[in-house]
């Protein structure tokens, strides 16, 4: 989902954050949701030079070696970092991205944060949501709904058209802290709840 304050809904986002679309039409907040075939790479590196905000609900793939190879998996190919990088993203304000491992770095050089949520970053995004491993579907559209919900709630004006990223950190604290209160502390909640990271400010 791309919004002016904008966000793009990418390839499988139809299974992970069936949630988050009609929220922004419910605030008033231009958005355009792409599925599968719908969005190319070519597509997604326009409509992310256009739009503030992006969401990817899709797959992602860390390359240690080459980080600059590591890539967001779309159903019509592959979009690189290195290629990313290569963008006039003027606009950019922030990356959501529902993606498995977006912030898994290398233990072989922990010092250094070689990964795509640090790529998005790079690539001039003010402030990125990432993962550090696999997520299930469920808790992934529980977060998302409930982070746009606090962000949409804390809007200046009814009327306005804008999306502000500017309280995404506070958003991530309050989904995450909204499903680890559900999960209260059953076996698996530890590995549901602490994958989700922030960065930027």
């Amino acid at each position: 989902m791309l919004s002016e304050g904008e966000s793009v809904t990418v390839p499988d986002g139809e299974l992970k954050e069936r949630g988050i679309n009609p929220a922004w039409e419910e605030n008033g907040v231009r958005a355009l949701k792409l599925e599968g075939d719908e969005l190319t790479v070519g597509a997604c590196l326009e409509h992310m030079q256009n739009y503030s905000s992006i969401h990817l609900a899709c797959h992602g793939s860390q390359n240690a070696a080459e980080p600059l190879q590591s890539r967001f998996l779309f159903h019509t190919g592959a979009l690189d970092l290195a290629v990313i990088l290569q963008s006039n993203l003027m606009n950019a304000d922030l990356a959501f991205l529902s993606a498995c491992q977006t912030s898994t770095g290398d233990e072989k050089i922990s010092d250094e944060a070689a990964h795509l949520a640090a790529g998005m970053l790079a690539a001039a995004y003010r402030r990125v949501v990432a993962t550090m491993w696999s997520i299930g579907d469920q808790p992934a559209q529980e977060v998302a709904t409930n982070f746009y919900d606090y962000i949409f709630a804390r809007r200046e004006s009814a009327s306005d058209t804008f999306f502000d990223g500017s309280f995404s950190a506070h958003a991530l604290h309050h989904a995450v802290q909204k499903l680890r209160l559900r999960l209260e502390g059953s076996e698996r909640s530890l590995l549901t709840w602490v994958p989700f990271v922030h960065f930027g400010y």
